[in-house]
């Protein structure tokens, strides 16, 4: 049982019937914890990477982290930001593949030939299309065609930056903070390991089409070749993509993705001294990942994983269950358990939505933070009477403080 269980039951224990019962249900509401016939073993793998995580696609299980959730530079690789923003203008139809993007004089003299960074080499107060661009940006790494995109999108660089991290936040991911659109230097532009992981999965999952140009190998503009600069596309590995990145603040980072037999692998390692030092650790961890782990089903699709406490309701608990099947990667031959936990803000207020996303399912192996996915609640649950609304207000009065107090704590 979780600390809050723990704390739930000393503090109801003189009480009896109902009352006891239902101010286990209020305390609870914060977290629930979850047994059952898990195993892993600890972490073992050990990266040089300051910072690092392996997420397996299909599950959403984190087979390593390191420091995933301290914020670090991101140098280039917040063009993979950059690049989802654009697929988002594209999708919703504000822009086209054949939309002509102007080079301006800001974004050729910032991130032109002429500003000694990575560019694309595009000619100044010329127009580009769309589909180049995005090549120039995510093949090229050029901070030209990412300066142009910004200006195009939301007139300045700045305004775009905000909205990179805006769209962030519209895919939960809230610690990630941008300042421009290039990955150039800037105290506070921040990002963290765990989030540019899922960044690139939302990227593959739902921008199929545009995830490709990650794979491509070259790309020439205005007569001048330039290779793509990720190391595991010319590894014997089944790598797609996604992004480097370097300046003084960052040391060497990479994003990356494989494919082997249909398992697909996401891995963000930064930090690192050399570009060398980058790819073997990057390349380590992403063969360590294809080869040491085993998928385990834990729910069926369905399959009730938990209850959430309502408030006011006609019923005092729902039910909990996943979209689809529960599974996650393991250790081969692993021993340890897993600690699992259902994380809610809660009592949940009526009425309840059969559907509604209402809670969390947390898994962690040892100090991994293995898997973290949405649960729905099960079945409606209306207003109750208005005798149980009132019973249940008491409750909320006599026990909300202290559940405030555990969630500070």
């Amino acid at each position: 049982m979780s600390r809050f269980g723990s704390i739930a039951d000393s503090l109801v224990r003189p009480f009896r019937g109902r009352l006891a019962r239902a101010m286990a249900a209020c305390l609870l509401g914060v977290t629930a914890a979850l047994t059952g016939p898990f195993a892993a073993q600890a972490q073992s793998f050990q990266s040089a990477a300051p910072f690092a995580v392996l997420l397996d696609s299909a599950s959403g299980t984190v087979l390593y982290e390191k420091a995933a959730d301290e914020l670090m530079a991101p140098a280039s690789i917040a063009k993979v930001a950059t690049a989802l923003v654009a697929f988002q203008e594209i999708a919703q139809g504000r822009l086209t593949l054949d939309s002509e993007i102007v080079i301006s004089e800001n974004a050729w003299r910032k991130g032109g030939g002429v500003s000694g960074g990575s560019t694309m080499f595009a000619q100044l107060n010329s127009r580009v299309k769309l589909s180049d661009l995005l090549h120039g940006i995510i093949v090229q790494s050029g901070n030209d065609a990412s300066i142009a995109l910004a200006e195009a999108v939301a007139g300045d660089e700045a305004t775009f930056a905000r909205i990179m991290t805006e769209r962030m936040r519209g895919l939960g991911l809230t610690k990630s903070v941008f300042r421009n659109a290039t990955g150039m230097g800037d105290p506070l532009q921040k990002v963290t390991a765990r989030e540019m992981a899922l960044l690139s999965d939302h990227i593959i999952k739902t921008y199929p089409e545009h995830y490709r140009i990650f794979g491509e190998r070259e790309f020439t503009w205005n007569r001048i070749k330039q290779q793509n600069r990720n190391p595991l596309l010319t590894m014997d590995i089944g790598a797609d993509g996604l992004k480097t990145g370097n300046i003084d603040e960052s040391g060497f980072g990479l994003v990356g993705s494989a494919v082997q037999n249909g398992q697909r692998l996401i891995v963000v390692v930064n930090g690192l001294k050399t570009a060398r030092d980058r790819s073997t650790e990057a390349r380590k961890l992403l063969e360590w990942g294809f080869r040491a782990f085993e998928p385990r089903r834990i729910f069926e699709a369905g399959e009730i994983v938990g209850e959430a406490s309502v408030f006011g309701g006609e019923k005092g608990r729902v039910g909990l269950k996943a979209k689809g099947p529960v599974s996650l990667l393991l250790p081969r031959g692993s021993a340890d358990r897993l600690s699992a936990r259902i994380v809610y803000r809660g009592p949940l207020s009526v009425p309840v939505q059969e559907g509604a996303e209402v809670a969390r399912l947390l898994v962690t192996r040892g100090d991994v933070k293995t898997l973290d996915i949405p649960l729905y609640a099960a079945e409606t649950v209306q207003a109750g009477t208005l005798q149980s609304r009132a019973f249940d207000a008491l409750m909320e009065a006599a026990t909300g403080w202290v559940r405030k107090a555990l969630s500070r704590s």
